[in-house]
């Protein structure tokens, strides 16, 4: 693998966690000789995270591959556009196009596709129904470890449901998407369908939606692909 071009490697969360789930992805690579940043985005608002993530862009020394978990796919179309960005990676992400946001994604499911546990709205905020937490977020990541996770879940604001990209970075920059075939968050078909549309080089593994902390070696894989790729 040749990561003289880019070593840089930034990694976003998705909604209702933080970015500790990084964990292993993040010794992974960087025992591989990468640079990897971790952004804790607020999830306040899409356009909050953007910035958020493009204060860590700013401070790196060249190009970086941008990863995103699930929300995080949606901070990266949009954050994607920084100049030290030469490429995608999406795990089990959401891919908006122009206008569209996660919430606009998600309004019209697939008769029989799964629908993700969301309570209803406080204050603005929104969390996952705590007992429905390790069936659909983290299906096969230890129980212990899953009510761990809905136990600290980070508020997920509707702002960052609702904000919408202004223009996607997969029309002018590389790709490339890891599907998380037994995902019940996001179901695997959509997935599928937003990585052709962004054309992106697609891979699946069998795994929930946590695949990023259940698969951390697929995950490094793609990263690694997209490094030697670009």
């Amino acid at each position: 693998m040749d990561t003289e071009l880019v070593k840089n490697v930034v990694l976003v969360h998705g909604g209702f966690v933080d970015g500790s789930g990084w964990r292993e992805v993040y010794r992974l690579l960087t025992d591989d000789g990468f640079r990897v940043s971790v952004v804790q985005h607020p999830t306040l608002s899409l356009a909050g995270d953007v910035a958020v993530t493009e204060r860590v862009l700013d401070t790196l020394d060249g190009p970086a591959i941008l990863v995103g978990h699930s929300y995080g796919g949606a901070v990266i179309t949009e954050a994607g556009n920084h100049e030290r960005v030469a490429g995608l990676v999406y795990i089990a992400a959401f891919a908006p196009d122009k206008g569209e946001s996660v919430n606009t994604l998600i309004a019209d499911p697939a008769p029989g596709a799964p629908v993700p546990p969301i309570l209803p709205p406080v204050d603005g905020f929104l969390f996952l129904d705590r007992d429905k937490f390790h069936a659909s977020f983290a299906a096969d990541l230890p129980v212990a470890e899953a009510e761990f996770m809905a136990d600290s879940q980070v508020p997920w604001g509707l702002d960052a449901l609702s904000g919408a990209i202004g223009e996607p970075a997969w029309r002018h920059k590389p790709s490339w998407y890891l599907v998380a075939t037994d995902d019940r968050m996001i179901p695997p078909p959509a997935q599928r369908a937003m990585a052709r549309r962004a054309g992106s080089t697609v891979t699946g593994t069998d795994a929930g939606h946590a695949v990023y902390v259940s698969r951390p070696d697929a995950v490094a894989d793609l990263v690694r692909q997209a490094a030697a790729d670009i």
